[in-house]
């Protein structure tokens, strides 16, 4: 009997491969493409590390939702237009994230909450601690309601998402101090990962870092350090994934050509493609991948 596709793509990682999923706001709907290829094909994996926009798309993979993600990031916006700086006013967040966190998963678009919890993969999702600086990986087994927090507080842009509470720490998005927590997939026993990023081959930011000043989050000297040296943590793990790349300690999956989507974005059709990117990329690594391991 022939295997199917499905069967075959299941075991073509090598035992206790972990999955890393990069940020980048709605730059994420690259990685929404990516999961939901892996979904068609039947692939998982025992464990899974996310930030930001990656934790939001990483759940819809964890709770095996297919397509959840995509409905999620671009037809629900066009509907309902979440982004935007009115919400400033009413939520202190450039986004809505009483629609985000608690109208789409709890009624509009039901988050499989018992799918999710039953999925043995490990699923962490990276914070950054506005106190100490220091990221923190969460992960939650049973409370819908702490597991929404955790995904809301990775996701919350400094200077414009308000700090969220997570078991007494006011966290911000995990991005600031852990972009791409590839090192931190290793240290939790997966010596090869699949990585997913939101940029592509040889992307550096061009922005300069500069310190922060004094008024701007003014109780929290640590966070305010971070933010002055991000691009270049940023870079420093830039630098890393494609070093291990070319040792071939990783496999990463990225878009082929410089980003034309924003961290905000709203053009749907901008998104759409993009989605359509992800999923084709990730189908032809993954073919590559499978061609080269017989």
């Amino acid at each position: 009997m022939t295997k199917s596709d499905s069967e075959m793509t299941k075991s073509v990682f090598p035992d206790h491969t972990g999955l890393v999923l990069e940020g980048g706001g709605m730059r994420g709907v690259f990685t929404s493409g990516v999961l939901d290829c892996f979904m068609d094909r039947g692939i998982t994996f025992p464990y899974c590390v996310s930030v930001s926009a990656g934790a939001c798309n990483g759940l819809s993979f964890k709770s095996r939702q297919r397509g959840r993600a995509k409905i999620t990031n671009i037809d629900m916006l066009a509907e309902h237009r979440y982004i935007g700086m009115k919400y400033l006013w009413t939520q202190h967040s450039i986004l809505d994230q009483q629609l985000i966190y608690d109208a789409i998963p709890n009624t509009l678009l039901p988050f499989d909450y018992d799918a999710c919890f039953r999925n043995p993969m490990e699923f962490e999702m990276v914070t950054t601690d506005c106190v100490t600086g220091k990221a923190h990986y969460l992960t939650e087994h049973q409370d819908p309601q702490r597991l929404l927090q955790i995904a809301k507080a990775s996701s919350s842009l400094p200077f414009v998402c308000p700090m969220v509470n997570i078991d007494g720490n006011l966290m911000l998005d995990g991005g600031i101090i852990d972009s791409i927590p590839v090192e931190r997939a290793i240290a939790t026993g997966h010596p090869f990962n699949v990585v997913v990023l939101t940029r592509n081959k040889g992307y550096r930011p061009t922005d300069k870092d500069r310190k922060m000043p004094r008024f701007i989050y003014r109780n929290y000297p640590r966070l305010r350090l971070l933010l002055s040296h991000r691009h270049e943590y940023y870079r420093r793990q830039l630098e890393l994934v494609e070093r291990m790349e070319e040792e071939g300690r990783i496999l990463v999956i990225r878009p082929m050509k410089p980003m034309e989507v924003s961290r905000l974005e709203d053009d749907v059709q901008k998104l759409t493609a993009l989605y359509e990117e992800g999923y084709q990329q990730a189908a032809l690594v993954i073919d590559k991948f499978i061609q080269n391991n017989p």
